[in-house]
């Protein structure tokens, strides 16, 4: 009941000092404790004879106006009867004549009310460092709150790998004992039949041997002495036998010696390091190259040590490789593209105006078609994973600047596996997929472009689940928004990711947390647009140059990169 009387208290109207009229509250004076109207602070308080010398301020003010202090009747804690004259900086305290005379006569002494504004000026100072310090912890509880989020996505991941490949080795395993049994009954009839053959033949033989000397048996008993002798000739050839050809030796069952299933032909759970770990991270640069491009949008490498660069929508694709100072071109092509990426057969994959995807052949060097057609969406970001399937970012067809906007995941036929698309909730992901990579651990990295100089990164796990959004960092982006455009994945299953306008790599994890980050213009690298890691780990950052300017020059740099 306490609380409803307060609520209604609280709704009571507050009228104005002197006229009491519901006109609007403006000002308080500090000396009359009176909220007055604008009609009344020029109108009727003036009539006070000294109000001239009043103080009266905002009623937006009030809480932030800090009355003065009386220093005048400050009791000694020394002297009883004493009252305090001055601030003794060197003792840090407030003291009397009596103390002065006696202790402090040779201190440095003040006025108090110095005092009071040294002491003032040490609890902002520390006010300030409290609410730095707040801030910090803030930052870090989000942080950790992120990483409690993410270890508990990561757990069900990883509880779901060790499920399903529980049951893919069962089956293994079972596939395997019918082999066995399969191959143990094959072995055992053909041994079987081999022996039952020439046991057969034994037998036949026997037989014919049991019946010739029956025959012979019962000859040499007859009586007739004119027959033995007309026929035993015949019988004595007849005993003759050929005996049967038999193998040498025969096949036989196998042993079954079973071997001890360990962890290591199983699976064995492998510890990453700390994800909250913050690496020091360092880049040297090697080269720096010019070219003719007047932005550098994309950077691909190829296995043969060659580079694809692109301006991207500015209409120019160039395959290049570095010759000194400067990049040697080996074919040009005059066409818009949105994204690009090399295929495992070192083929250039394009994303341009059409819902299909077009590839340049590293051989023949024609732009055709391919499998993947997105429609009815328009392509804007693709990306390879190690096990060649393509993801595709796309935007709707028909209304580019709304609608649906996806990522959708195809195998090498052109089939559509996954999109995704909304939320638990039914809500969309994405706003422009501008920008896509995967890690190791399977996780999708999304660069999202929420408007024309802002953006995030949307890591999504292999079912789709949201597991984090990084909208960049409070103190490199305090004062200009966050717009990510280039996105790797490091050596070590980071991810790299380029922050255009404040020339800034981010170092994120797997799960798309904060690492650390560097400032690349620190190294005299400007605007870095575009990431690409070699097959010998050194990072290729392509650059933009300052908004205005129409040179056709924009320089790309190769880096060696540590710590990430």
């Amino acid at each position: 009941m306490a609380f409803s009387q307060s609520v209604r208290k609280g709704q009571i109207p507050i009228n104005c000092g002197l006229c009491e009229t519901d006109r609007p509250i403006k000002w308080k004076c500090l000396d009359c404790d009176l909220l007055l109207c604008n009609h009344c602070k020029e109108k009727v308080h003036l009539r006070v004879k000294t109000a001239k010398d009043h103080r009266i301020i905002d009623i937006k003010e009030i809480g932030l106006h800090k009355e003065e202090l009386d220093f005048a009747n400050i009791p000694c804690q020394d002297h009883t009867g004493q009252y305090t004259c001055l601030y003794c900086k060197t003792c840090d305290t407030l003291v009397c004549p009596t103390c002065v005379a006696k202790v402090h006569k040779k201190h440095d002494l003040t006025e108090i009310q110095e005092g009071y504004d040294i002491k003032i000026d040490k609890l902002k100072k520390g006010q300030s460092k409290i609410q730095k310090n707040r801030k910090e912890i803030v930052l870090r509880k989000e942080q950790i709150s992120k990483l409690l989020l993410a270890e508990s996505t990561k757990y069900n991941q990883v509880t779901q790998y060790i499920n399903e490949h529980e049951h893919s080795v069962k089956a293994t395993v079972e596939r395997y004992f019918k082999k066995l049994r399969d191959e143990l009954d094959q072995n055992q009839s053909t041994v079987s039949n081999t022996i039952k053959s020439d046991l057969n033949a034994v037998s036949v033989i026997l037989k014919e041997a049991d019946d010739k000397n029956n025959k012979v048996q019962e000859f040499i008993q007859i009586s007739n002495a004119s027959k033995f002798f007309t026929e035993a000739s015949n019988l004595e050839k007849s005993v003759d036998m050929q005996m049967p050809k038999l193998r040498s030796s025969y096949g036989s069952i196998p042993n079954f010696i079973p071997r001890e299933i360990t962890q290591s032909n199983i699976g064995v759970l492998e510890y990453e390091e700390n994800p909250s770990h913050q690496p020091h991270i360092n880049l040297e640069k090697n080269k720096q190259y010019q070219t003719v491009l007047e932005v550098i949008k994309f950077v691909c490498l190829s296995t043969d040590q060659s580079l694809w660069i692109s301006s991207g929508t500015l209409g120019s694709v160039q395959k290049v490789k570095p010759d000194g100072t400067k990049l040697k071109v080996l074919s040009s092509y005059d066409i818009k593209v949105y994204g690009m990426a090399v295929t495992q057969s070192n083929n250039l994959l394009l994303c341009t105006e059409g819902s299909r995807l077009q590839e340049i052949s590293s051989n023949m060097g024609k732009l055709t078609d391919t499998v993947y057609n997105v429609y009815p969406f328009l392509p804007g970001a693709v990306h390879i994973t190690s096990d060649n399937k393509v993801l595709v970012g796309c935007v709707n067809k028909d209304f580019p600047k709304q609608g649906r906007r996806v990522v959708i995941i195809m195998n090498k036929k052109g089939g559509q596996e996954r999109v995704y698309e909304q939320d638990e909730y039914k809500k969309p992901i994405f706003t422009i997929p501008s920008s896509i990579n995967t890690t190791g651990n399977g996780n999708i990295h999304v660069v999202d472009s929420v408007s024309s100089d802002m953006g995030r990164v949307v890591v999504l796990g292999q079912g789709g689940d949201i597991i984090n959004i990084y909208t960049g960092d409070t103190d490199i982006n305090k004062d200009i928004p966050f717009q990510p455009t280039g996105i790797v994945t490091t050596p070590r299953d980071n991810v790299i990711v380029a922050d255009l306008d404040t020339c800034t790599l981010h170092i994120l994890n797997n799960v798309g947390l904060l690492m650390t980050y560097y400032k690349t213009s620190d190294i005299n690298i400007i605007y870095p647009l575009s990431l690409a890691f070699s097959q010998t780990g050194q990072l290729y950052i392509g650059c933009s140059k300052p908004k205005g300017s129409k040179s056709k020059d924009a320089t790309m740099y190769e880096v060696t990169i540590s710590g990430c």
